[in-house]
């Protein structure tokens, strides 16, 4: 175990957690940014579509009745180097795909293994926050948004220059192998939480706080807004901007822009107006921002409005798991997919709703949906105690 009081070890630790983060994110930018691409060389309607999207919560529901015990049990830093190969592996398959059948198939596993590398790069987080005592989390999500900034960019060119999904996500499985080849070693071992009476007995297994219940419904409307923007900005440009097709990651690559530089600012809001208040003037900029896409429906305007979602979908999550994961008397990985359970279906149920809505109206309709989303996050962010301002709660290993 690499000793934590020394801080150049502990910077170097940060820095293995956050590429982490970017390997996840370079994964799930890389298949966003395609989806376009996939869905008009299969010839699906949005509602088609819609269904296929769904398939990926499926995985995700199937990851979440192992992930968060596993984790507890064997150690994030264990789980995590085989989730992410599962991921990077099942993303190449997800780009060979040659019928709606496979794809399906390959999504459910591709969501499955995105569950275990959330949970577990997530706790990993967790415990490197502990040992800094301060807020740093989002800085980590920074790491996500800033491989979607990129992911984003490289779909953009790997579609113009036509190369083909499957040797584009291969490439990505190759990016992602030699990141954990030169990281793992850093890879830190999960918190233990142990509770002990005045009288030196253990106390009995906690039992999950309402807290952590209420704090997923409010990542659940934030990261809803981040799904739908993945998986249909691109869409959006091409059916309702009317833009040409080469040109449909663009609203992604604005969107991951704003989302990437506002998680590495977000700490230091959150010290200085409270972690409250930096949420609901986030789900203001959610509202906001949707609200002049629908609105405006002119590639200018869309451009500066993805922005403007981006910078408010930024803080939600970050802010929300550092919380659960430092407030909880459970296992930090519990609470995480207690939470990540109830939010990622947002970030995974969104797009599917987002695809029936369209097919039933349009685009335009849908997008109403999510804004009013943003004005939920205000709203309940208003009724949760255990948001603090200042006061990180750092429990003892």
């Amino acid at each position: 175990m690499i000793e934590d009081n020394n801080q150049a070890n502990l910077k170097r630790i940060r820095i293995a957690v956050l590429l982490c983060y970017f390997s996840q994110g370079m994964c799930f930018s890389s298949w966003a940014g395609r989806i376009a691409d996939i869905k008009i060389s299969m010839g699906l309607d949005d509602a088609a579509w819609g269904t296929i999207l769904l398939m990926l919560p499926v995985g995700q529901a199937c990851g979440m009745t192992l992930s968060g015990y596993l984790v507890s049990k064997i150690g994030s830093n264990k789980i995590y180097p085989v989730a992410l190969i599962g991921y990077s592996a099942t993303l190449i398959v997800c780009g060979l795909a040659t019928s709606q059948y496979s794809l399906i198939l390959s999504l459910i596993a591709y969501g499955f293994c995105g569950n275990f590398c959330n949970i577990s790069v997530n706790t990993q987080a967790t415990v490197v926050e502990a040992k800094y005592k301060r807020h740093i989390m989002a800085s980590f999500h920074g790491g996500w948004s800033l491989a979607g900034f990129v992911g984003a960019g490289v779909s953009l060119v790997m579609t113009n220059f036509g190369i083909a999904p499957a040797w584009h996500f291969s490439l990505i499985f190759v990016l992602n192998m030699v990141v954990l080849f030169f990281n793992r070693q850093y890879l830190q071992e999960d918190i233990k939480k142990q509770r002990i009476r005045s009288d030196g007995t253990e106390e009995k297994k906690a039992k999950p706080e309402s807290f952590l219940y209420m704090l997923g419904f409010i990542a659940f409307f934030g990261m809803a807004a981040e799904g739908s923007i993945s998986d249909w900005s691109g869409l959006y440009l091409i059916d309702v901007v009317k833009v040409a097709e080469k040109y449909a990651p663009l609203g992604l690559f604005a969107y991951m822009i704003t989302m990437a530089c506002g998680r590495f600012v977000i700490d230091g809001a959150c010290e200085r107006w409270g972690q409250k208040r930096v949420i609901q003037t986030c789900g203001l900029l959610i509202a906001t921002g949707l609200g002049l896409i629908v609105s405006f429906p002119v590639l200018p305007v869309v451009i500066v409005a993805f922005m403007i979602v981006g910078l408010g979908t930024s803080s939600i999550v970050p802010i929300i798991y550092s919380i659960a994961g430092h407030n909880t008397k459970i296992s930090t990985g519990l609470a995480l997919t207690i939470v990540s359970s109830i939010s990622f279906m947002g970030f995974l149920l969104g797009p599917p709703v987002i695809g029936y809505i369209s097919h039933a109206s349009d685009l335009r309709v849908a997008y109403t949906l999510i804004a009013i989303f943003g004005v939920c996050i205000t709203v309940f962010s208003s009724n949760v105690k255990v948001f603090k301002k200042d006061e990180l709660k750092v429990h003892d290993r």
